[in-house]
């Protein structure tokens, strides 16, 4: 059940919208379900509507009237909820929509239980699926009601009667959400031929530039040469950037003047002071130190992604949040970099995943450092022609979305798993796309016969639970490859192959053959262990037969059983 509270002026105006049946289509046999004293007259339920209306809202607004001649009504003296069942819900009867409107009234202050002066309200049914409730808020004591909170007060109400009803449970939030597009908003999109409003657009493209961005000078560039893209700066005496404003151009008012949205109207961390933060907290050299070989920013991404999964198994929360949040910004730069064809469901992600990259947690942004210098190097250096970075990544960024999905449930952020999950259906898509051709690649890269069949024993002994799906999973061959390039490399096949099925379980793995694979690619992509190095993990695993191989430098997996299937 959702509510949606408001305060207006009018108590005539609004029992007259509420059984209304000429201009509002929709409305149904309107009458009341419940009121104050259980004995308010009902136009619904009379021969003379008009007569009964006026009883009505005279009955209501006779604590206001009283207050105002001593000088004490408030000026919004109206208080207006509506509260509506989710479409699947079985329709409920007068008597038990009575009843959550009884519990609203209470729970808010409006009319707590047993105050005998609480505020004279009534809630009328026009339509099977909802009700509104209409109050005013002078008590008979002639004190105004005290309901601070009250959306929330409320919410929390109808999620007790959600359970006890057997209703949906809605997905609820913790007031760190984008501002959702008002009707009029939506409304006016349909008429441009828009399929988003103007503020879901800016949003997007603000978060995009803070994600390329590397200073707010640099980010009010970006933003100022965007192509339909108006950005207004404020600026101190001093000089310094104030605060900014954006407008679509085509987006305007009846006067042909642009309809502006702060940062902080477009989504909570977009205000100035936020971007600022997370904007001081970038490496200056994210490629490596100077005078060494600069490494592919890519695989530095990937590499720094990977280890977002065990951040957020720690306990400093504050830290998690900020590789969440740094996270975000690296889904919200692959669009630009990735191939067309795969950025419809790239921009998707990013665009769901914003929902899970909030909550009340305050990030401590200088943890992600590394993350996003190596998102801006993406950025700033000529794209890969090599698909398979992309492919690794994404296979990476979906392990940090699965662990997102789990650090949010656990501290009960409902909204962000709900978008966790729905960002895991657009970036396996992506993925399934961008590893098709890299795959098939590795797998024209079979090794003799006799190679094959010692890897075979290699997968057996290294992943004896998984062995057989990992056998007769298509991505096999590919995997092989892989296999053999590494132990080309110098590395030992077996040892890589048991510490890539340590990093996450392979049960709910869509293709374990291929997850491996990419695995594998990461690992081996590391220098090779000596000689004496090889030879002291022997004697450290002799000594400590049960102990893992490479525990210092596996990436603990996380342990759910409702982990999605990748």
């Amino acid at each position: 059940m959702i509510a949606k509270i408001s305060s207006g002026k009018d108590t005539a105006g609004l029992i007259r919208y509420l059984f209304d049946t000429k201009k509002a289509k929709d409305h149904t046999d309107p009458h009341l379900v419940a009121s104050w004293d259980g004995f308010a007259p009902d136009p619904g339920r009379t021969d003379d509507f008009n007569a009964t209306k006026k009883l009505l809202v005279a009955d209501l607004d006779l604590h206001v009237k009283q207050a105002k001649r001593l000088g004490r009504a408030p000026e919004k003296h109206v208080w207006h909820c509506s509260i509506r069942a989710a479409e699947t819900d079985r329709h409920l009867s007068d008597e038990q929509w009575a009843d959550i409107a009884r519990r609203v009234v209470a729970a808010t202050g409006i009319a707590p239980d047993g105050d005998a002066d609480g505020c004279r309200w009534v809630a009328v049914r026009h339509a099977p699926d909802h009700i509104h409730i209409a109050a005013t808020k002078v008590r008979a004591d002639l004190r105004t009601a005290r309901h601070w909170n009250d959306y929330l007060t409320a919410d929390r109400e109808l999620a007790a009667i959600e359970k006890e009803y057997g209703l949906l449970q809605v997905v609820r939030g913790d007031r760190t959400a984008a501002k959702r597009p008002t009707r009029a908003e939506q409304e006016k999109a349909r008429r441009n031929g828009q399929e988003t409003t103007a503020r879901e657009r800016l949003r997007t493209t603000v978060r995009t530039a803070v994600a390329a961005a590397s200073s707010i000078e640099e980010f009010v560039h970006l933003l100022s040469h965007t192509d339909g893209v108006l950005v207004e700066v404020v600026h101190f005496p001093s000089g310094d950037i104030r605060g900014y404003k954006v407008a679509a151009e085509d987006t305007t008012t009846a006067d042909k003047k642009p309809v502006w949205f702060s940062g902080s109207e477009l989504a909570p961390d977009l205000s100035l002071p936020k971007i600022q933060k997370r904007l001081e907290n970038i490496d200056p050299h994210p490629a490596g130190q100077p005078g060494r070989h600069r490494s592919n920013p890519w695989r530095q991404a990937t590499a720094s992604t990977e280890r977002i999964p065990r951040h957020l198994d720690q306990t400093d929360d504050k830290a998690s949040q900020a590789h969440l949040a740094a996270f975000g910004e690296a889904l919200d730069a692959l669009p630009l970099l990735a191939p067309r064809a795969l950025r419809p469901q790239l921009q998707e992600a990013a665009t769901t995943f914003e929902r899970a990259t909030r909550s009340r947690i305050r990030a401590e942004h200088h943890h992600a450092r590394a993350l996003r210098s190596t998102v801006r190097a993406m950025l700033r250096e000529p794209a890969s022609r090599d698909g398979a970075v992309l492919a690794m990544f994404l296979d990476t960024a979906i392990l940090v979305v699965i662990a997102a999905a789990r650090w949010h449930q656990l501290r009960h952020h409902d909204q962000q798993v709900a978008a966790a999950h729905q960002t895991l259906l657009h970036l396996q898509a992506a993925y399934d796309q961008a590893a098709a051709a890299p795959l098939a690649a590795l797998a024209q890269r079979r090794p003799p016969q006799h190679a094959v069949e010692r890897h075979v024993r290699c997968v057996r002994q290294a992943v004896p639970e998984h062995a057989e799906r990992v056998i007769d999973d298509p991505a096999f061959e590919a995997l092989i490859a892989v296999l053999a390039e590494a132990e080309s490399a110098g590395h030992d096949s077996e040892q890589l192959l048991r510490q890539a099925a340590d990093q996450h379980a392979l049960d709910d793995a869509r293709s374990p053959a291929r997850t491996l694979a990419w695995r594998m690619r990461r690992l081996s992509a590391r220098p090779a262990p000596s000689a004496r190095a090889r030879a002291a993990q022997a004697r450290s695993a002799a000594q400590r037969p049960n102990a893992p191989v490479h525990a210092a430098t596996a990436v603990p997996a996380p342990q759910s059983p409702h982990t999605p299937r990748r």
